[in-house]
């Protein structure tokens, strides 16, 4: 059998020495001639491989070059150098891929996040990179784990939707028809979709919600962890184009049960991760104050990445009311002296991440709930509270980013859902599937969605969305 290697990661943890071991990996360096840093992606930690002077020849020697991949047999012996217990006393190196040094472009230096977001397919192979995506892929182990252990059901919603769940209107349409001009057409020169694959106007799906509310209604409890669209114009570092949500949807779930469930469920899968990835979290945490350093003292945050983390695990997130919040906005020395952009002038605005970042990082200190916002910069779906003018809404602030999670009771009395669509034109007709789940066995239930790479970036301190998912999909991008 070829593959008989040891992890790196495995051969670290380990004091145990004199001993035959095969690992393979990437060539990190390789200096004096003798001393290999190798790495196989399992840890940030790199192996030191030592190719004894004399042993090996000068061909092997010339295409051990960084990038280049190797298999190297010998002994575990303690180490002598600095920063580990043990390393490798090669008896063969066999390079299975070579990497031409003056070509490669990663160097054993440090490289801009920007330069790297140009080479995504090879920036795996960086140590942030490596922490962020073995941490990204802890995340999403913690959230499986955490609806399963609860007894949720995970479902999968279609990708391809006639729906637009947010009545936002910017979605990636799906269409085999021709796009020159020559797609049939009705008799007012719109285009006729009854000729197309599915027979009527389908788009790339913003939400699974709508489809995992019909699944609660049978299940209880469901959650949903799939890729969603948004055709968004925006260049931000907090936008994507592709994004992946978490979105549970739980039957006889009030607003108070709902906070309940995504408090509980941010602080689970934090807690995961600082449990299993602390190497990772500490190596970010030093990245992230060594980029803090560069930032003028007033825009430097006031926790580390790990103090941070421990925060949100540690306290109760406070929990408000929109119109609380609008207050204190509205009274802070920052709107009196106009250090906000958008100044808070009154009641119902829809906050801005300016906003939202004054009551964590300034106000609270803490992540916070709003709730019951006005029903007019709300989607159709949320439960109309008694006094006419807001929703049964939640949303949870995380330092740094603002909005981490958005959610709400749904409304489940068929005639207060029916006219508010009716007030917002949403077509009832082709939403009578879910209006179904109002006529047969309604029950009050409530849900809400989480941006997975709004978590990522949040956990990992990363300043750029861009840097947090494999391959990022943004404005006049869709490279690799």
């Amino acid at each position: 059998m070829f593959n008989k290697r040891i992890k790196i990661k495995e051969l670290l943890s380990s004091d145990k020495v004199n001993y035959e071991a095969t690992v393979m990996g990437w060539v990190r360096t390789f200096r004096n001639n003798q001393f290999i840093a190798l790495n196989d992606g399992s840890t940030n930690s790199n192996i030191q491989v030592v190719a004894e002077l004399g042993k090996f020849d000068d061909a092997v020697l010339k295409r051990l070059t960084t990038g280049a991949c190797i298999k190297a047999t010998g002994e575990v012996i303690a180490s002598l150098g600095k920063g580990q217990k043990v390393e490798l006393k090669a008896t063969s190196i066999e390079i299975l891929g070579d990497s031409d040094a003056e070509k490669f472009p990663l160097q054993p230096k440090k490289h801009s996040l920007e330069f790297l977001r140009e080479i995504a397919h090879l920036r795996f192979r960086t140590n942030t990179f490596g922490a962020v995506f073995r941490v990204r892929h802890t995340l999403a182990f913690a959230i499986h784990k955490f609806f399963n252990d609860r007894g949720f059901v995970y479902l999968h919603t279609p990708i391809i939707t006639a729906s637009d769940a947010e009545g936002a209107g910017e979605m990636f349409r799906v269409t085999t028809l021709p796009i020159d001009g020559t797609a049939p057409k009705n008799d007012d020169g719109s285009i006729n979709f009854k000729e197309d694959f599915f027979g009527k106007s389908t788009n790339l799906t913003v939400s699974g919600q709508l489809e995992g509310e019909l699944a609660a209604m049978a299940f209880s409890e469901i959650y949903t962890f799939g890729p969603t669209f948004r055709a968004e114009n925006s260049n931000t570092t907090r936008h994507l184009a592709e994004f992946w949500m978490i979105e549970p949807e739980v039957a006889f779930n009030d607003l108070e049960d709902n906070m309940n469930l995504a408090e509980d469920f941010i602080k689970y899968i934090i807690g995961y991760a600082m449990e299993n990835n602390r190497e990772d979290l500490e190596f970010l945490a030093q990245r992230l104050e060594e980029e803090e350093k560069s930032k003028p003292q007033a825009e430097r945050s006031e926790m580390g990445l790990i103090d941070k983390l421990k925060f949100v695990v540690e306290n109760n997130f406070e929990r408000l009311t929109y119109t609380e919040a609008i207050e204190i906005l509205k009274e802070s020395n920052h709107n009196k002296k106009k250090k906000f952009q958008y100044l808070i002038d009154g009641w119902g605005i829809d906050l801005q991440s300016e906003h939202e970042r004054y009551l964590v990082e300034k106000h609270f200190k803490k992540p916070v709930i709003l709730t019951n916002y006005p029903k007019d910069i709300k989607a159709f779906y949320m439960r109309q509270n008694d006094d006419g003018k807001t929703v049964a809404a939640m949303d949870i602030l995380a330092p740094g980013i603002g909005e981490i999670v958005g959610g709400s009771q749904r409304e489940e009395r068929l005639d207060k859902l029916t006219q508010r669509m009716n007030e917002m034109h949403i077509p009832t007709e082709e939403m009578s599937f879910y209006l179904d789940t109002r006529r047969f066995g309604s029950c009050p239930h409530a849900g809400f969605g989480l941006g997975f790479e709004r978590l990522v970036q949040f956990v990992t301190g990363m300043g750029n969305i861009r840097d947090v998912i494999p391959f990022p999909r943004y404005p006049k991008s869709a490279e690799f």
